[in-house]
């Protein structure tokens, strides 16, 4: 079975990405599974140019077949921001960071968004890209003891936050899920063609 090698060292990330791929005939693993230990930055202005990088550089690093997201919240009472900056953006606690800044703000709009790139090894590697999107509110606090990073405090249109459904649910409904659910007749094609 072929391996697909998920580009990061997010451990939510990971077993979420594991979720998500389960129906694909692959071994998932990680940076750490094939010995690959890289820092790639991302200073790009988009999701995609990260994604991009990173799929690039784990691609030619591991020599695998390799999948990289960039993702990140957009709030509109913040001009839609941090969006790309998302994940250096307010501290250690990023979902009390973003119910600070909208402090006494009544646009409460969301919405979280995942570039995925699928990196293919070559000389040089080259790279697919999708994307996934999911609307939504910031809660006034947060809730649901599930998920991770922004999950708590971003509320879906039925009413909860990410972090109040069971997994799969989450998964299904998610900018990453939507992300992967886009990705994955190509990543089929490729993962049968080897």
């Amino acid at each position: 079975m072929r391996r697909l090698l998920v580009a990061t060292t997010n451990r939510g990330k990971q077993a979420e990405f594991r979720r998500l791929l389960a129906d694909l005939p692959a071994e998932v693993v990680t940076p750490a599974d094939v010995g690959v230990d890289l820092d790639v930055p991302e200073p790009h202005h988009t999701y995609a140019e990260n994604a991009t990088a990173k799929a690039m550089a784990y691609a030619a690093a591991s020599g695998l077949l390799t999948l990289a997201d960039d993702s990140g919240i957009e709030l509109e009472a913040l001009d839609w921001g941090p969006g790309v900056r998302s994940a250096r953006w307010g501290g250690s606690d990023k979902a009390a960071s973003v119910i600070e800044a909208l402090q006494g703000r009544t646009d409460r709009r969301a919405r979280m968004v995942c570039a995925l790139a699928i990196g293919l090894p070559g000389d040089p590697p080259t790279v697919e890209l999708f994307t996934g999107t999911v609307d939504g509110a910031v809660a006034d606090e947060p809730r649901g003891g599930g998920g991770f990073g922004y999950d708590p405090i971003f509320v879906l249109p039925e009413g909860l936050t990410a972090a109040e459904l069971p997994a799969e649910e989450k998964d299904r409904r998610s900018h990453r899920g939507r992300a992967v659910e886009a990705a994955s007749p190509r990543l089929r094609e490729l993962l049968d063609g080897a």
